[in-house]
């Protein structure tokens, strides 16, 4: 074993784990070093101490593995487990909650008014009107409740009448004039666009509103599912329009109108517009596309703007022109307009 001198040394041992370290003084009765073995040794570290003369040591781990201290209530990253407080008492976890299954299997039967809109007695709205004003009768009794179904065995009475609820479609194009009105029931009497159509087609109705002063073209069906469909502003099947209107509006006010405009019921606006001519009177012709159709909507919009309209003429619903169809006339549909149609609103 070699002697060291009274120099500052550090001694290595390859074998040996940890730093060696010189103490001045070997005489005293406890050397820092042994005061630090004996640290470790109070911390359950297992370890071999090795004192050489002249306060030289070696501190050698027994295992070669060692993990630092952990302190109290710390938990170790990784391990995932938590740490249960004592007392506390555990319960299983409680089982999710759904719906009964009444709530969530599918109920029997068809909605009274699209068995009726259908069976082509007007759209559903038209059909929700006939239930609550109690003029549809399911076995023999009255029902008022929106929202009834009823199964293909059940019988169902409009005014007396049996409705059947199996019909063969049909479908036309008319040429509305002015002055007559699109609904079914008026107590006034006045001329209907369904008294127009010289069918002996039962069940016939208009399909959508041309109010009582424009013209153009107007659909008849007795399909009320395929008419709901086209009047739902969730379809937007586009319907253009010839306007005629006061004075010319400039591309400031036609940008207005695209952009929207405030109407009673909210923000109106028109899909696309194009000036077709401008007369010499100062009149011009507006050409106006539409995905909804609100109650005089047209005519309120370009109010709003300052240009009144002096005509009003629908010339096209989806594929459906108006063509040469003659101011009072109608024609039927073709196959292929009916299977656009179909298609536009996803019934094909």
């Amino acid at each position: 074993m070699k002697k060291t001198s009274s120099r500052t040394k550090t001694a290595r041992n390859p074998g040996a784990v940890g730093r060696v370290k010189k103490f001045q003084s070997a005489g005293k009765k406890s050397t820092p070093a042994a005061k630090q073995a004996e640290n470790r040794g109070k911390r359950g570290r297992k370890e071999e101490v090795t004192l050489f003369p002249g306060g030289f040591s070696f501190v050698q781990p027994i295992s070669a593995k060692q993990e630092p201290p952990q302190r109290s209530g710390v938990k170790k990253r990784g391990t995932g487990a938590k740490k249960e407080r004592p007392g506390k008492p555990t319960f299983p976890k409680r089982p999710s909650r759904g719906k009964p299954i009444s709530e969530t299997s599918p109920q029997p039967g068809e909605r009274l008014q699209k068995v009726l809109a259908v069976a082509g007695f007007g759209s559903r709205r038209d059909c929700e009107e006939l239930i609550l004003a109690g003029r549809v009768m399911v076995d023999r009794e009255v029902v008022t409740e929106l929202g009834t179904r009823v199964l293909p065995e059940q019988t169902i009475h409009l005014d007396g009448e049996q409705v059947r609820r199996t019909r063969k479609k049909a479908y036309f194009a008319l040429n509305k004039p002015a002055n007559v009105i699109c609904t079914n029931d008026d107590p006034s009497g006045r001329r209907r666009a369904i008294d127009l159509i010289h069918e002996n087609v039962p069940g016939l109705f208009s399909v959508g509103r041309l109010d009582l002063h424009s013209e153009g073209l107007l659909l008849i069906t007795n399909d009320g599912e395929l008419a709901n469909r086209l009047t739902h502003p969730r379809y937007g099947v586009p319907k253009v329009y010839r306007v005629r209107v006061s004075g010319k509006p400039t591309r400031e006010e036609l940008a207005q109108i695209c952009k929207g405009v405030h109407l009673a019921e909210g923000l109106a606006r028109v899909e696309e517009v194009r000036i077709h001519h401008v007369y010499r009177d100062g009149t011009t012709m507006l050409e106006i596309t539409l995905r909804e159709g609100r109650n005089r909507e047209i005519r309120r919009i370009l109010a709003r703007i300052g240009h009144n309209v002096l005509d009003l003429v629908r010339v096209s619903i989806g594929p459906v022109k108006l063509g040469r169809i003659p101011i009072g006339m109608y024609r039927p549909l073709t196959n292929i307009e009916v299977r656009e149609l179909k298609k536009m609103v996803g019934l094909d």
